[in-house]
């Protein structure tokens, strides 16, 4: 066989096996197979192991070891411990991100998101267009009807702000999925507000949902990273949290923190504007039965 390697020049078993199937029968295929089906247990395993779970003798799981070019079954299991390394490491830094490790101790951490989160809020802080917030505040106190869009991650802000002003007595609704932005955005019209939360500003459902908005006529809104997103670029007023939509979790992580503070703004910007619903519409408020956190 050639010498088949991945990009750092070490050979790959899982890729070497997956090649020879065709040419192996009888218990040296039993072994392939379980290489390529389990390779976790066998690079921690031992060769007695993989033998009994190919129901054949360590002998041939050694003959399948040198068919594939390693010089026995510990330079095999070796070279598929290292594969498997690079692949979790290379998971890890695709989704994670590279500012935690995955043997980081809790401290560094907890470091690493707080200090990514004050770093979002900062620039939060010099982003956020302030009389943007005034007219969409001002718009959402006095509206018929207020919807608020956000999918996955988007709908946690989106959902909070939702909660907020539900709560104050704000006539608002929730939406998330394909089907439910479809109707919430044609059930607006001019005096409404559409509003969005996208981390990224390139979702398809959300810039459906934000066109729909703009051709009812209501004040469509996006709270985004990414002002010169598509949503960004055609909604009515857009927040810029300061904070661009990341590759990874742990820069998305930050900018959530950006996200929430505009919609936390937003939510007391209304409260401002209509102070009597705190008080109409608190469990606690006048008219309202008395509600004690232990009964």
């Amino acid at each position: 066989m050639g010498n088949d390697v991945d990009r750092a020049g070490t050979p790959s078993p899982l890729q070497l096996a997956k090649r020879a199937l065709p040419d192996l029968n009888g218990a040296m295929l039993r072994v392939a197979e379980q290489l390529l089906a389990n390779p976790d247990d066998v690079a921690r395993g031992s060769i007695t192991k993989l033998a009994e779970a190919a129901q054949t003798s360590a002998a041939t799981v050694t003959r399948l070891s040198t068919h594939l070019g390693f010089a026995g079954y510990p330079a095999l299991r070796a070279a598929l411990a290292m594969e498997i390394g690079r692949g979790m490491e290379a998971g890890w830094a695709s989704d994670i991100g590279l500012a935690i490790g995955p043997a980081d101790p809790p401290e560094q951490v907890l470091n690493v998101l707080a200090s990514t989160q004050a770093n979002a809020l900062r620039n939060a802080l010099s982003s956020i267009d302030l009389n943007a917030a005034t007219r969409v505040a001002d718009a959402i106190a006095g509206a018929r009807r207020t919807h608020i869009y956000g999918e996955w991650g988007d709908a946690i802000p989106a959902r909070e702000l939702y909660i907020r002003l539900l709560r104050i007595g704000i006539p608002v609704w929730f939406f998330d999925g394909p089907q439910s932005a479809q109707i919430a955005g044609g059930l607006l019209g001019p005096g409404d507000v559409g509003l969005v939360v996208t981390r990224s500003g390139t979702d398809g459902t959300t810039l459906d949902f934000v066109r729909r908005v703009t051709a009812q006529g209501a004040l469509s809104v996006a709270i985004t990273g990414v002002v010169s997103s598509p949503v960004g670029e055609i909604a009515d007023v857009t927040f810029d949290t300061g904070t661009p939509v990341g590759g990874t979790w742990t820069e998305f992580f930050a900018g959530r923190a950006s996200d929430t503070l505009t919609a936390g703004l937003l939510f007391v910007l209304v409260a401002q504007r209509v102070p009597d619903h705190l008080t109409a519409n608190h469990p606690n408020g006048p008219g309202q039965p008395v509600v004690h956190p232990d009964t």
